[in-house]
């Protein structure tokens, strides 16, 4: 019996405190979206049971090494955050996955990708002026607006690593919920009218155009930009590896085998940097709020550039494609084709919308090139 005593009282169950079991709940209602209705789960799932096990007392398992002892398993894992190696070969797997073909065919979709990044700057201003933030702090969580999640967790950690955690599940639930929070912003914006607005066919893009382009948008972007260089050259050459035909092992690699493993190791160390002593606080709230904040702004200002476009064409453009300038690949883009498909049956705007949607990649990883060159 006295065993038995000993054993409780050494238990987790002992130590356990209420913070740790609201974080507890959290991780299971994240559990419940990612498998329920299936909102980002290749990284909603990790991440939520990375906080489970991190807010389980006395399993130390992102407990650096003291002392001589290793440390927790996590912690190593984490080192591929702290290092700046997880989000950039993430970005290997997304180039190697992306077509840049609409964007080639249609270089005005560049200002619509450009004019989301928006709600980056703009929450960045009200998360210094109303919430107190310091400028790190603010520039990280204005990243969200870009619905960016590797971009975010890759300026998180080197401008405020005591946010990454509430910083990447803030970015992550918004990207899972575009179709729910875009429409409603995109029918206030626009008429009926443009709405229904039917684009042409896209040109075909030839194959020079698609290889040159990687190299020519690293090149530029990194001597323009040098603190984003393992972002956009990762991605970039993920997408020569696509492009270039001739070495389809590497890119079915990156698409599949090397960006799932990441996906993994990413998703539950972010997760289990979301302890309660860090997660469970006011400012918490604040950067949930920026970035529903930074998000809806970012959508507003893609829609509105495509207004302007809109008058500029002599309509020709649908303004609901601006909506896909944020970086949600390739989700955005459906999404704007679903809003105009509910107004006009024959609209088919999916093509139209990648366009700015493979441009808000590039403009948020510019973004985030900005804010670090002025705040790093």
């Amino acid at each position: 019996m006295h065993v038995l005593i000993d054993l409780w009282k050494s238990s987790g169950f002992m130590a356990i405190d209420r913070r740790q079991v609201i974080m507890l709940l959290i991780a299971c209602f994240l559990i419940i979206l990612a498998i329920k209705k299936k909102y980002e789960p290749l990284l909603l799932l990790p991440i939520a049971f990375g906080m489970i096990l991190t807010n389980l007392p006395l399993a130390n398992l992102m407990n650096p090494p003291t002392g001589g002892e290793p440390g927790g398993l996590l912690w190593y894992l984490y080192q591929g955050i702290e290092s700046d190696i997880y989000p950039p070969l993430i970005f290997l797997g997304v180039g190697a996955m992306t077509d840049f073909g609409p964007l080639l065919a249609n270089p005005s979709s560049i200002f619509m990708g450009a004019g989301a990044q928006f709600g980056v700057f703009f929450a960045f201003m009200c998360a210094v002026l109303l919430f107190d933030f310091s400028p790190q702090e603010a520039a990280a969580i204005g990243i969200i607006g870009g619905a960016d999640g590797p971009t975010a967790i890759f300026l998180s950690s080197k401008l405020a690593k005591e946010l990454v955690g509430p910083i990447a599940v803030a970015a992550y639930s918004y990207m899972a919920l575009v179709p729910m929070i875009q429409p409603p912003i995109m029918k206030l914006l626009t008429t009926k009218e443009e709405r229904m607005v039917k684009m042409g066919q896209l040109r075909q893009v030839k194959k020079i155009e698609k290889i040159i382009f990687p190299i020519v948008v690293a090149v530029v972007v990194i001597l323009l930009l040098p603190p984003v260089a393992s972002l956009i050259g990762m991605l970039m050459l993920g997408n020569l590896f696509r492009e270039s035909g001739v070495v389809g092992r590497l890119s079915d690699t990156a698409q599949n085998a090397l960006i799932n493993i990441i996906t993994i190791f990413l998703g539950l160390t972010v997760g289990a940097t979301a302890k309660a002593e860090i997660f469970l606080q006011p400012r918490t709230m604040g950067i949930i709020i920026l970035g529903m904040v930074a998000f809806g702004i970012s959508t507003a200002a893609g829609v509105l550039i495509g207004k302007i476009m809109y008058k500029l064409s002599g309509g020709k453009i649908n303004p609901l494609i601006g909506a896909a300038g944020v970086s949600a690949v390739p989700m955005a883009a459906r999404v704007a084709q679903k809003v105009g498909q509910e107004e006009n049956p024959g609209n088919f705007l999916l093509m139209n919308a990648m366009g700015p949607n493979v441009a808000g990649v590039i403009g948020t990883a510019v973004a985030a090139g900005i804010l670090l060159k002025l705040f790093g």
